[in-house]
């Protein structure tokens, strides 16, 4: 009860300095002109998001990595025998990694030679796996993480050396899933929001305190980032926010074990992504019909006519319950 309550109140304090900082933050976005451009496919009414603050990852990003490094300082410095803390090293090195990454894509996109676009598909998919490996190699061979704990049985899986294929696959699935979740005010925050804190709920019946509490205050920095990005929005998160967050869901997955959970606690951002996979692949096969009336998924229920708030209400409770069954699942 003690940790539930300790990492409770680490959530609040996130959500306090991420809100308060959330103002002067809105302001220097504003100065530098760090603003959203809107794809013309898009339903009309989004127009009117044109030139609204990017980037917005930040406001909940440098609140989660302060405070974990302050929680963890005596484990960052290595002065720690047992190490525990470290385990939050990895997530944190992920979430400021794929956050650099998608930073440079919102600037290149706002200011950058090829405005409006971002950074090259492939290159920006080349430094996801690039990152992911790496990860990937980490968690296998230099951290002891169990490598899977499916539903039903009371031992872990070893997968050998297919453990890194398979979790960077994971980690980069996650974080373009998260991204194409990113569409309309409130989605993706409300979404890994929850699905992050269904992992931290897992992470502390394992006992793994520290990783629990990290997720806790990446819950509290996404409310008060939140705060901010409810509809109508007054930020986005960009890329900064959603490849981060995809990319430190999987993280957190992984170091459970309970990996498999992320079907079900993440399927919102798994439906966004395969309604992408589903859309391009029927476009092809079908030479130029359209499977969706627009992908990502949450634009076709706009499309045939759910307000925004509708479709972000809709699925959050979707990716509410599937949360608790998760949970639930995991248990068995």
């Amino acid at each position: 009860m003690r940790q539930i309550a300790l990492s409770l109140s680490l959530a609040g304090l996130a959500f306090l300095m991420t809100a308060i900082w959330g103002g002067p933050l809105l302001r220097i976005l504003r100065h530098y002109k760090i603003g959203k451009i809107i794809r013309v496919e898009e339903p009309g009414h989004h127009r009117v998001k044109m030139g609204t603050p990017t980037m917005g990852g930040v406001m909940f990003l440098l609140p989660v990595l302060l405070l974990n490094g302050l929680l963890n300082a005596v484990a960052l410095i290595g002065v720690t025998s047992g190490g525990v803390g470290r385990s939050v090293l990895v997530p944190m090195a992920v979430m400021l990694g794929y956050a650099l990454l998608g930073a440079v894509d919102d600037w290149e996109g706002i200011h950058g030679k090829r405005k409006g676009d971002g950074m090259r598909a492939r290159t920006k998919f080349l430094f996801q796996v690039l990152l992911a490996f790496g990860t990937a190699y980490v968690l296998k061979y230099m951290m002891d993480v169990p490598e899977l704990i499916f539903p039903g049985l009371f031992f872990e899986i070893e997968l050998g050396w297919w453990y890194v294929p398979i979790a960077a696959f994971i980690i980069v699935a996650e974080s373009n899933a998260m991204n194409f979740t990113d569409g309309l005010d409130g989605l993706a925050g409300l979404i890994a929001a929850t699905a992050i804190a269904a992992f931290g709920g897992i992470a502390l019946i394992q006992e793994q305190v520290y990783l629990a509490r990290f997720c806790f205050i990446l819950v509290g920095a996404l409310f008060g980032f939140l705060w901010f990005n409810v509809h109508p929005a007054e930020l986005f998160m960009g890329d900064t926010g959603s490849l981060s967050l995809g990319a430190v869901l999987a993280v957190i997955a992984l170091i459970t074990g309970q990996w498999p959970m992320l079907l079900i606690i993440g399927i919102i951002p798994l439906s966004e992504m395969l309604s992408v996979v589903i859309q391009i692949g029927y476009f092809k096969w079908t030479k130029g019909k359209r499977f969706f009336k627009i992908a990502p998924v949450h634009l076709h229920f706009e499309m045939l006519g759910w307000s925004e708030t509708q479709v972000v209400q809709r699925f959050w409770l979707i990716g509410l319950m599937a949360a608790l069954i998760g949970i639930g699942l995991s248990q068995v």
